[in-house]
């Protein structure tokens, strides 16, 4: 039997694909809501493969393929996801992610997806392919991006200015009243939209793009 772990924080998205896959007789689906439950999944069982969505509230898609993978390193990992990946493809492959699969896609093509990356198969849409041919994915060191490429909107500019800063996440949350749930939240989807990995790094890019105040970085 071939065990499937699915995070989706859309619990009938969640339930929806399970039904989906399990007309497949040799494949049984777990469904949880968020990282956390996903960790914990993870500790106590073995899956063959897993299908995370990317945006989650808490822990990313992305954060949770990085952490899944420093776990067990031979990890198959799909993201599951509606929106389009193309802006985040280099973080996403650098993080271990064996491919993409749309929820648009129809279930022949979810199922044929899960089959190729368990015998080991990149899986990557054609309309994906060819953006990478055309050179439209940014580097992931965020280095050849231009502002007019990111879209950070108020709220997360005042968190990297306040990382800049060289506030903790503690801080900045009791500075801008929200929890530091929420500020680790943000930063996560700062480091997607910046294509970087750290707080250094998100401090480089947002300063070379103008994000930040220059005379405030330190």
């Amino acid at each position: 039997m071939i065990e499937i772990l699915l995070v989706d924080d859309h619990p009938s998205v969640g339930e929806g694909t399970k039904i989906m896959i399990e007309k497949e007789s040799d494949m049984n689906v777990t469904v949880v809501c968020s990282g956390l439950e996903a960790l914990e999944c993870i500790r106590e069982h073995k899956y063959d493969i897993m299908l995370f969505d990317l945006n989650m509230p808490g822990i990313s898609g992305l954060e949770l393929t990085r952490r899944v993978v420093s776990i067990n390193s031979d990890s198959i990992v799909l993201i599951y996801s509606g929106y389009d990946i193309s802006a985040h493809y280099n973080i996403l492959i650098e993080s271990g992610v064996a491919g993409f699969i749309s929820k648009t896609s129809s279930r022949d093509q979810l199922i044929a997806a899960i089959r190729c990356a368990l015998r080991g198969e990149a899986v990557i849409p054609i309309s994906l392919l060819k953006q990478l041919r055309r050179n439209d994915i940014r580097s992931g060191s965020g280095l050849s991006q231009k502002v007019e490429d990111v879209s950070i909107n108020e709220k997360e500019q005042e968190i990297l200015q306040e990382v800049a800063n060289g506030l903790s996440n503690k801080e900045i949350a009791s500075l801008l009243i929200m929890s530091q749930r929420t500020v680790e939240y943000n930063l996560t989807r700062i480091f997607e939209k910046l294509n970087v990995r750290s707080r250094s790094e998100a401090i480089i890019v947002a300063k070379r793009l103008g994000l930040i105040h220059i005379k405030e970085f330190m």
